[in-house]
């Protein structure tokens, strides 16, 4: 295998993290979002059905919770595709999503605390209901709040990626593997461009994140 066909291998390896991070960007984000409202909602069974979630899934290991999305899943006969690649991304994307979403909740119901508790009683008082209070005065505002925090959280469900490679997702560990399998005298430079394929694009969302930051944050 010469110099193209592994960059190829990688290209395709780093397209499948892509792929597989941005769906679970995307779906963390709405669960996360949900889960802080209904943390904050004023009905009880609401605030302790998503406490119950959060503490039970994000203190189970991603591994674990991978597991049993890749396998449970199957086994109770819920498929999505006719493919098991098809599958199999799902699994995982499903995994990360129920995994990252409770960071994001947390990390969303700090920035609605820092809120003052003004605003939402002047909201109500103005005729709003909890959720168009929520919608329209307490999220966008906690939004700008937790960007550096959650920054982190995203960047950390970028690197957990790597966990689907186990789970028969094409991704860059997957590419990886099968790269030093044919090229078995080349794992030291294969382990280094891995790292740096990570580390790239790590940077890249942090320069997204540093530039909300400082167009949106709001200091509190």
């Amino acid at each position: 295998m010469d110099f193209l066909e592994l960059l190829q291998m990688f290209l395709s390896g780093a397209w499948g993290t892509i792929k597989l991070f941005t769906v679970a960007l995307v779906g963390s984000m709405i669960l996360g979002t949900v889960l802080a409202a209904m943390r904050v909602s004023p009905t009880p069974v609401l605030r302790i059905a998503a406490s119950t979630y959060i503490n039970v899934v994000r203190n189970t290991p991603l591994t674990l919770v991978m597991f049993f999305c890749a396998f449970g899943l199957p086994f109770l006969d819920i498929r999505f595709g006719s493919t098991s690649s098809f599958n199999s991304f799902v699994y995982a994307t499903i995994a990360l999503i129920a995994y990252t979403a409770c960071f994001v909740a947390e990390t969303l119901k700090s920035g609605i605390s820092t809120i003052p508790v003004g605003q939402a009683e002047a909201a109500r008082a103005v005729g709003l209901s909890f959720g168009q209070t929520l919608n329209e005065v307490v999220l966008p505002q906690a939004f700008r709040t937790v960007i550096p925090p959650l920054g982190s959280v995203i960047i950390a469900m970028l690197k957990n990626t790597s966990i689907a490679s186990a789970f028969n997702n094409r991704e860059l560990i997957s590419a990886m593997r099968n790269a030093i399998e044919v090229r078995g005298d080349l794992v030291i430079p294969l382990l280094f461009g891995t790292a740096l394929a990570y580390l790239i694009l790590a940077l890249l969302l942090g320069r997204i994140f540093d530039y909300l930051e400082k167009k949106l944050v709001i200091l509190r």
